[in-house]
C-alpha cells in the first residue's frame, strides 16, 4: 500500500456521540444522600396530609362561622351600600378617597390598580439577578413590601371606618308583612314622606330601619315621629294629632 491511499477511518461504536457535546441532562440528586425521597408515595402523601389539614380547618370555620345571609336584593333600594368580599376591601377603601372617586373614579378603579399590578408582573423581568436572598434583590423586595403594606393598610382602614351597625340593619332579613296601601295609616305615612326613607313597603332603606315588626307601642312610635331618633331628625311629621295617632297605631300593628 502506498502512503495515503487505501486508508479508511472507522468510528468506534463504544464511544457515545453525546459525550463529545455539552450534556443537557437534569442534575443527578443522588449525590445528596438523605435529602431526596420518592415522589410516590412519600412526597405525594405528605402533600395530601397538608391539604387535608387545611380542608378540615376551613370546614370547621364554615361550621363555626356560617356565611351571613341578607334580605332579598331590592333594586328600588337606592340607599343600600354593598360591601365587597375581604380580598377586595383595599380597592373599596381606595375609592373612598377624593383623588380616586367622583370625577377621578377612573384613576382609582383602573389607573392605580393597573400600575400596581403591572409593576408586580414586570418585577421578575426588571430584576433578573441570580440572587435568591431578599436582601440581595432590593428592587423586587421593595415592590413587594410596598404593595403588601398598601393592601394591609387599606384593608384595615376599610374595616375600621365601615359603619357595621348600618350594614347589619340594611341587610337584616325582615319577615314579609302584607301592607294595606289603601288604609288611612299608609296614606298618612305617604303624605309625610315616610316611604321616601323607609321604602314603599316600609321595609327600610336609605339608612332607615324597617317599620314592620318594630315591637314598639303606638306611644313610642308617636314619640319617635315627633322627636326623631338616630339619623331621623325631629319634626319630620307635619300632620295633626289625630293623624299621628292613626299613623302610630298603623305602624305599631304591622307584623302582629
Amino acid at each position: 500500500m502506498h502512503r495515503g491511499k487505501g486508508l479508511k477511518f472507522v468510528g468506534d461504536s463504544r464511544v457515545l456521540a453525546r459525550e463529545s457535546r455539552t450534556p443537557k441532562l437534569p442534575k443527578d440528586y443522588s449525590e445528596y444522600p438523605g435529602k431526596t425521597e420518592a415522589f410516590w408515595p412519600n412526597f405525594l402523601l405528605k402533600e395530601w396530609m397538608v391539604g387535608a389539614v387545611f380542608l378540615i380547618g376551613i370546614l370547621c370555620l364554615t361550621v363555626a362561622h356560617p356565611a351571613p345571609l341578607e334580605r332579598i336584593a331590592d333594586p328600588t333600594d337606592t340607599g343600600y351600600i354593598p360591601l365587597p368580599d375581604w380580598y377586595f376591601l383595599f380597592l373599596y377603601q381606595l375609592l373612598k378617597y377624593s383623588y380616586a372617586s367622583g370625577p377621578y373614579t377612573v384613576i382609582g378603579a383602573m389607573i392605580i390598580p393597573g400600575l400596581t399590578f403591572g409593576g408586580l408582573l414586570l418585577a421578575p423581568f426588571i430584576d433578573r439577578g441570580p440572587e435568591r436572598r431578599a436582601s440581595k434583590r432590593p428592587l423586587a423586595t421593595g415592590f413587594m413590601l410596598l404593595a403588601l403594606a398598601a393592601i394591609t393598610f387599606l384593608t384595615w382602614q376599610s374595616v375600621a371606618t365601615h359603619d357595621w351597625a348600618a350594614a347589619e340593619r340594611q341587610g337584616k332579613i325582615v319577615a314579609k308583612v302584607d301592607i294595606d296601601k289603601s288604609s288611612e295609616g299608609y296614606q298618612i305615612a305617604k303624605k309625610n314622606t315616610c316611604i321616601t326613607c323607609h321604602g314603599e313597603n316600609l321595609q327600610g332603606g336609605a339608612g332607615a330601619p324597617p317599620l314592620t315588626s318594630t315591637g314598639l307601642s303606638p306611644e313610642e312610635v308617636a314619640k319617635i315621629a315627633k322627636k326623631g331618633k338616630g339619623a331621623m331628625p325631629p319634626g319630620v311629621f307635619k300632620g295633626s294629632d289625630e293623624e299621628l295617632k292613626k299613623l302610630s297605631e298603623f305602624i305599631s300593628g304591622l307584623g302582629k
